[in-house]
């Protein structure tokens, strides 16, 4: 079975959603597929505890969140993009609410606004610590009241047809049915998120594993930035715990990181203390870490808020802590760092366009300069809602113009005994540990060199052997995860100092001319 349609989105995230629902508004007259990888909720926005910052009092501006977020991105933020997308936050923020978010609120009706890491002003609108959750929730609502909007859950997304940088669409595996498929469309629309689970310890569910990013590099658009992936410094450690993020808002309320013995150290490191961008926060626990020779650190909370305000303002925190035998009112939360947030991705513009021709990238996938070396705190969400209705804008003003044109069938691989699984077990694993141990928080040349040697073994593995595999999810998951990890690699090599979230003992200092790093095929 193959299927035809004018915009085919990929991923269920606050970027593909809120660009399926535009689009449907927009031009009610041409079908829309959402297909994700997984169940629709499951993706990154549904994780999100910290919120979405927004210019909202008068006591905030445009100018200082946009210095903020400069300030952050340590000089490779495109500046012109970063006006564009923050001063139209508030118009897409107050859509949203009246799509159905109701955002946490005080007594006196005015908005609940918090402040986290590297913020000068209180703009972060949140629902408790759940934002991610309750945004995807109603998005999902509001997505499935449209009609021309189909959508199809378990399609995994092999690889984008592509050729002389013109996109006609993708194809897919139905894990259902096992089959493969073409996609045929206008436009296809990358809003597949990040890429934590290179990684060995993440915040990031089991499907971001980079395809995105993947598939629109082998279909030759450019790939920038890709060396700065950011840490968040507070993830649970717990031998039952699997990616549980602790909100950076708790930080903004007060909380204290301190070692094992009780002692804080963050003013060794940084004016702001807790409250220092996440680069700088992670990379503080880390050298505390390697110092002291401990698994964790503590982030205290209950010495310094009551606990009626600790269960109103962090009851996901709360209960999920709970679950471990933690009581975050009375005693310390034990946290380490874990990889968040990609800050690079496919060039694109704020519409999501890139150099391939009728290929488009929002949200966590694409690189638009928002963010630059280091990400603001909660500025992720805001970027992928407004690109997307620029994107949708776009879109609806081509759609006319735009032509749906078919390509061959996938030309599948032959089944192999399912004892060889362990082979994309082992590349898996073996990919996520050396990634956590030499391309890291804190890297060196020779850790790098390291990582680019044994990521070219398992490439030159995967790829002489994809097509003897049974295509199926892990094995897809494999390849993507491996491409993005080599163009880490390769990004993190090329960049000869220590910028934002990258750092390197061996070049520590900052290069006089702020450059990004482009990553086109071939290598």
């Amino acid at each position: 079975m193959n299927y035809k349609t004018d915009f085919l989105v990929i991923g269920g995230g606050i970027s593909g959603l809120s660009l399926a629902i535009k689009l449907a508004q927009l031009a009610p007259n041409e079908r829309i597929l959402l297909i994700t990888k997984e169940e629709l909720h499951e993706c990154n926005t549904y994780y999100a505890q910290g919120g979405m910052a927004c210019v909202w009092d008068e006591g905030d501006s445009f100018e200082k969140h946009i210095q903020d977020t400069l300030r952050a991105g340590d000089g490779l933020c495109n500046e012109k993009i970063v006006r564009e997308i923050l001063t139209q936050v508030p118009k897409r923020m107050q859509e949203l609410i009246e799509w159905g978010v109701q955002f946490s609120k005080n007594d006196d009706g005015t908005y609940d606004l918090g402040r986290e890491g590297g913020h000068s002003e209180r703009r972060i609108l949140h629902v408790d610590d759940l934002t991610g959750q309750y945004v995807e929730e109603t998005l999902i609502k509001k997505v499935k009241e449209y009609e021309n909007i189909k959508i199809r859950e378990n399609f995994c997304a092999i690889n984008l047809y592509a050729k002389n940088l013109k996109c006609r669409g993708v194809y897919v595996l139905d894990q259902t049915s096992d089959e493969i498929y073409n996609i045929s469309a206008k436009a296809t629309i990358l809003a597949t998120g990040g890429a934590g689970k290179i990684y060995l310890y993440t915040t990031n569910p089991d499907v971001a594993s980079g395809d995105g990013i993947a598939m629109a590099y082998r279909a030759g658009a450019e790939i920038a930035n890709m060396e700065f992936f950011q840490f968040h410094p507070t993830c649970l450690y717990h031998p039952y715990a699997k990616s549980f993020l602790i909100t950076e808002a708790m930080r903004g309320e007060g909380a204290k990181l301190k070692d094992i013995r009780g002692h804080q150290f963050m003013g060794k490191y940084h004016e702001m203390k807790e409250l220092a961008p996440r680069d700088i926060v992670s990379r503080a626990i880390d050298a505390e870490l390697k110092k002291s020779g401990d698994d964790y650190v503590y982030l205290d909370i209950g010495s310094y808020r009551d606990a009626e305000f600790i269960r109103n303002h962090f009851p996901g925190v709360y209960e999920q802590c709970l679950e471990f035998n933690i009581d975050i009112t009375k005693e310390p939360i034990p946290v380490v760092p874990a990889a968040h947030y990609c800050c690079g991705g496919v060039v694109a513009d704020i519409d999501g366009s890139t150099k391939v021709q009728n290929l488009y990238v929002i949200g966590e996938s694409s690189c638009t300069g928002l963010h630059g070396a280091n990400r603001l705190a909660s500025n992720s969400l805001i970027e992928g809602l407004v690109c997307a209705y620029n994107c949708a804008q776009t879109l609806v003003k081509q759609k006319d113009s735009l032509k749906i044109k078919e390509f061959e069938p996938w030309e599948p691989g032959s089944a192999i005994p399912s004892t060889e699984a362990v082979v994309i077990t082992q590349n898996w694993e073996e990919v996520r540990r050396f990634m956590w141990n030499f391309v890291g928080i804190v890297r060196t040349d020779r850790r790098l060199q390291r990582a680019k040697k044994r990521i070219n073994l398992i490439l030159d593995e995967i790829e002489r052997y994809y097509w003897d595999f049974k295509i199926e999810k892990d094995l897809i998951e494999l390849r993507n995860l491996a491409t993005v990890a080599k163009i880490i690699i390769v990004s993190a090599i090329s960049r000869k100092e220590s910028r934002g979230i990258h750092y390197n003992v061996d070049y520590p200092d900052k290069a006089k001319i702020p450059r990004p790093t482009m990553i086109e095929r071939p290598w």
